[in-house]
């Protein structure tokens, strides 16, 4: 049976990572640790066939995945690489709805019972104006399906943000939503999966090895 190959890479770091500040859909820039760990990641996949890269139109996914496409490395090799990155909606980051923009610390003062909600990691609960957990899966899971649909038989890229890796993980490995993670969601790792028409598998997950050169490096924050 014929399958496709998916490497999924959540974006590089922001100064909201940093801060522990929600993204969600508001569109933050890389900080200067976000632009080397995409420049990194697109050396470490130089030599990588890669069919097709879609990217969340999101700015910190999309400058991630043009590291990807445009990696020196890659160009002096010849590597087959698409010529450009397809910006793709559907991956978008999970919407947090009012609390985006707001930091862990403020959502544990103003909002206490949201923020339980959410730890708990109800699969129904959606902050107002967002998306629950059950919405965000479903999102995915028919984003996944219709592009790895397209290109059996080769490699595709997937470049995008925390909540949609989570997802991606627990459609691979049959974990519930309101399962505890205990799975990393690195920025600019990179997480290989599998599809066929029954479903995903899991490949190889978190790995950072591109990051060996002497720096801070990625952080891992359960925030987008």
């Amino acid at each position: 049976m014929q399958a496709t190959r998916i490497l999924a890479i959540r974006h590089g770091e922001t100064l909201w990572n940093v801060d522990t500040r929600i993204q969600g859909h508001l569109n933050i820039d890389l900080n200067d640790t976000g632009r080397w760990q995409a420049e990194r990641v697109g050396q470490a996949l130089a030599e990588e066939p890669i069919q097709a890269i879609y990217s969340s139109d999101l700015r910190r996914a999309f400058e991630t995945a043009q590291a990807i496409a445009n990696a020196p490395a890659r160009l002096i090799a010849q590597t087959p690489s698409p010529s450009q990155v397809t910006p793709h909606l559907p991956l978008r980051e999970r919407h947090f709805g009012h609390l985006q923009g707001k930091t862990w610390t403020e959502i544990e003062t103003d909002h206490p019972q949201e923020c339980r909600l959410w730890r708990s990691r109800d699969p129904h609960w959606a902050p107002i104006g967002g998306e629950s957990l059950t919405a965000l899966r479903e999102r995915i899971q028919t984003c996944v399906n219709e592009l790895a649909s397209q290109h059996l038989g080769a490699q595709i890229v997937l470049v995008a943000h925390g909540g949609v890796m989570d997802a991606l993980y627990r459609l691979a490995t049959n974990q519930t939503l309101d399962a505890p993670r205990t799975w990393h969601l690195g920025n600019a790792a990179i997480n290989r999966l599998l599809w066929t028409p029954q479903g995903l598998s899991l490949v190889g997950w978190g790995d950072v090895s591109h990051f060996d050169a002497p720096h801070d490096g990625p952080r891992d924050e359960t925030t987008t």
